[in-house]
């Protein structure tokens, strides 16, 4: 089973919609294996998006995803990177097709929803970012039923 994280940026939680967009990846089939809530601070931002530092966008995308809390999972399925990157839809929320996350709650290229992992070994990378190995579950998520 591949792991993939996904996060709620500021404009996400600001709308509400955290709850409806893990309950969308919990319906599709994915185990919720890891979930917080914080406001990150400069440095978290920073560090994360390090590979878009010195690009026009850097600067007020900063701001943005420093303005409210946000939520980070970590979901599990086969195939998650690709098959979460098909729910949330392309990242301009204009261009996204219908039915996606980003076309139904996002409101442009920044604003967005959320953020998703693009790949198996960027999803590692942005697991071990913001989790502690004892912080993502590994487990039968049909396991309470026999207890």
């Amino acid at each position: 089973m591949e792991q993939t994280c996904l996060i709620v940026k500021p404009d996400g939680v600001g709308k509400k919609k955290a709850g409806e967009i893990i309950r969308r990846f919990e319906n599709e089939g994915f185990t919720l294996r890891g979930l917080k809530m914080l406001k990150p601070t400069t440095a978290q931002i920073e560090g994360f998006y390090e590979v878009h530092k010195g690009k026009p966008f850097f600067g007020p995308f900063m701001s943005f995803m420093m303005s409210g809390p946000i939520v980070v999972c970590v979901f599990g399925a086969d195939n998650a990177v690709a098959r979460v990157r098909e729910i949330i839809g392309a990242t301009n929320s204009a261009e996204a097709k219908p039915g996606t996350l980003r076309n139904m709650f996002g409101t442009d290229n920044r604003r967005n929803l959320v953020h998703a992992s693009d790949s198996p070994e960027n999803a590692l990378r942005e697991i071990q970012y913001f989790f502690a190995e004892n912080e993502v579950l590994s487990y039968d998520p049909d396991a309470w039923q026999n207890a």
